[in-house]
């Protein structure tokens, strides 16, 4: 004996519940910091940023310069990693991670760009005297959270995170609309509060974006 509609109804309802709740729960503080940090996006010229900028200046050891000073010969021009005893150097010096990211190379000098959420940085060594530079930008906590937001300078494991809050927001959406649809027939302003939510924006974007 098939089941009744209505109990069919019940299954659905319930399903759709609890992926809903799952959903909203996996999204909870990503849709928190992704509406806060899309106010401060959205109002970014008028939040004043005081940048606090570090500057380090040092020598690299002759043995050092030397090596990098045959590398940039073969790779004169090029985009390269630094060798390992480079980034050795960098590690011990400045406590930095070069992290096998793609050097700059001449035959004058070896250029590693360091971006990072919330600021930038570099590194410069001169391959003739082993003259080193190292700067520091840091643009403050909201800056950061602004890059968090994009996914910009990152790294892959937030990119993946914010594939799969993405996920889980769609999951949200469709399962609420879907809970919206199973109590439509009891709440005669669903479908218009809905068809609102559509229309505001839609409206706003035809009129006012140029």
């Amino acid at each position: 004996m098939s089941a009744s509609p209505q109990a069919s109804r019940a299954v659905w309802l319930k399903n759709l519940h609890q992926w809903h709740w799952i959903s909203s729960a996996l999204c909870l503080l990503g849709m928190f910091l992704f509406s806060i940090t899309g106010i401060t996006l959205n109002h970014a010229s008028q939040i004043e940023a005081k940048p606090s900028v570090v500057r380090r200046q040092g020598t690299a050891p002759a043995a050092l310069t030397a090596e990098l000073r045959r590398f940039a010969e073969a790779h004169d021009g090029d985009k390269a990693p630094l060798p390992p005893a480079a980034e050795l150097w960098l590690r011990d010096t400045w406590s930095l991670k070069a992290g096998g990211r793609a050097a700059e190379w001449s035959v004058d000098e070896v250029y590693l760009p360091l971006p990072k959420a919330g600021g930038d940085a570099w590194v410069r060594i001169g391959l003739e005297d082993g003259a080193a530079e190292f700067e520091n930008t840091d643009r403050g906590w909201i800056s950061w959270l602004n890059d968090v937001h994009k996914g910009r300078n990152t790294g892959a494991a937030w990119n993946w995170f914010i594939d799969i809050f993405a996920g889980a927001c769609l999951v949200f959406c469709v399962t609420g609309l879907l809970i919206l649809k199973f109590h439509a027939a009891n709440r005669p302003f669903t479908w218009p509060m809905v068809g609102l939510g559509v229309l505001i924006p839609f409206v706003i974007a035809l009129l006012f974006i140029h």
